[in-house]
């Protein structure tokens, strides 16, 4: 049974690519902003903005060109992704100052559960979310918003109310008032199929979802249904993790739906590259290498193509894109539109213990390499197809 005697808090960058890229670079102050793959041209995908873009109507997942059209002065940017990776462990770091249960999620969010730092600190979980907003912005000279709750869930929820640079507060006596009449799909894990296939029989709200019979929410979603009502009802139990037990990833993937369909395979090859970058930099950051690659493809209609392959063991982004591009290859005849693509890797072994196969040259990972400079110095004159694919193809999901 869940207590709602715990103070939890979810921590949520606001935009985080682009603010860290504006933090970095003061002369951008007041310009709309977006990060992208292949900022030198206007075919690549706009994968997070700053509030001053959002303001145009500029969407993460837009082509270039479609947010130019729409934000003409829009100053596009390639991403830094070593940078993003660094801000995120120091941030972590300043969440630890308060408790040793911070579970990340993804690159710019975490929880804490500070119930016992309530008690040692002498402060209530809203100073403390109000104080960590705070150093944030004084510290990375970048905003976050914060939910205070009892439960991860209601948490996270809170964050996402406010945004940005907000503290917004779910209690125990107005969880239900606050959360049940918003859209069922506020809620993560809740994408389009399953949100079309609810507001087929009138269930649009998350308090038309807690309403319904157990056996039909299992009969669609399985376990994880059941799972997810007994939280929004506020009685199971999921813990804040600590930081330093986190479990090693069985795998780790990335997936996003598109703002329109796609059908192009360069279109398609773009998508995939900026997943690679995404998966490469979460399989590095746990120290590990994907012994499989998986490749999904999901239709406007629903239908989804999926296939896995073994491969050498790799965290590195080229091998992944072009392993999953082979794989896509492999299951689509670039006949249909795509509204949907997600890759993954798994079989996770060490990346401190490499099997080589008898065919691999061992040769040093340039293609890391060539992104480190460019990342801290700019494009100096190293030019190679490699370096092209790895700073300018992209795709969305901040």
């Amino acid at each position: 049974m869940q207590t709602k005697e715990r103070v939890i808090l979810h921590s949520d960058v606001n935009n985080f690519f682009a603010s860290v890229e504006c933090a970095s670079r003061p002369e951008l102050a007041g310009m709309p902003v977006a990060v992208t793959g292949n900022p030198e041209k206007r075919n690549g995908i706009i994968l997070a903005k700053n509030e001053i873009a959002k303001k145009f109507g500029v969407k993460t997942g837009q082509v270039i060109g479609e947010a130019k059209a729409l934000c003409p002065q829009l100053v596009c940017l390639a991403p830094h992704y070593d940078l993003y990776e660094d801000i995120s462990k120091e941030l972590h770091q300043l969440y630890l100052e308060y408790t040793n249960f911070v579970e990340p999620l993804g690159l710019d969010e975490c929880w804490l559960d500070v119930t016992g730092s309530v008690k040692y600190l002498g402060k209530s979980g809203v100073q403390i979310a109000d104080e960590i907003r705070a150093r944030v912005k004084k510290k990375f000279n970048i905003t976050v918003s914060v939910g205070v709750s009892f439960s991860k869930l209601f948490a996270k929820l809170g964050s996402d109310m406010r945004k940005p640079d907000f503290t917004t507060v779910i209690s125990p006596d107005e969880y239900k008032d606050m959360v049940y009449p918003l859209p069922l799909s506020s809620i993560v894990g809740i994408g389009r199929r399953l949100e079309k296939k609810f507001a087929s029989i009138d269930i649009n709200t998350i308090g038309d979802f807690v309403g319904l019979d157990d056996g039909y929410i299992e009969s669609v979603m399985g376990i994880t249904g059941l799972r997810l009502k007994q939280d929004l009802l506020g009685i199971r139990e999921d813990p804040v993790l600590d930081y330093y037990k986190l479990p090693p990833p069985k795998s780790v993937g990335n997936g996003t739906t598109t703002l329109r369909d796609v059908i192009d395979r360069d279109e398609i090859k773009k998508v995939v590259y900026f997943l690679a970058q995404k998966v490469s930099l979460r399989l590095k950051k746990h120290g590990s290498l994907a012994g499989v690659l998986s490749a999904t493809v999901k239709t406007k209609d629903l239908k989804t193509f999926h296939k896995s392959r073994k491969c050498v063991p790799t965290n590195n982004i080229d091998d992944i894109a072009k392993g999953c591009i082979a794989i896509i290859d492999s299951i689509w005849k670039y006949n249909y539109p795509v509204r949907a693509i997600r890759i993954k890797g798994s079989c996770l072994s060490s990346a401190s213990v490499r099997q080589l196969s008898m065919f691999d040259s061992a040769k040093p990972d340039f293609t890391d390499a060539v992104k480190v400079i460019n990342d801290r110095y700019g494009k100096i004159g190293i030019a190679s197809e490699m370096s092209e694919f790895i700073n300018n193809k992209s795709h969305p999901q901040e």
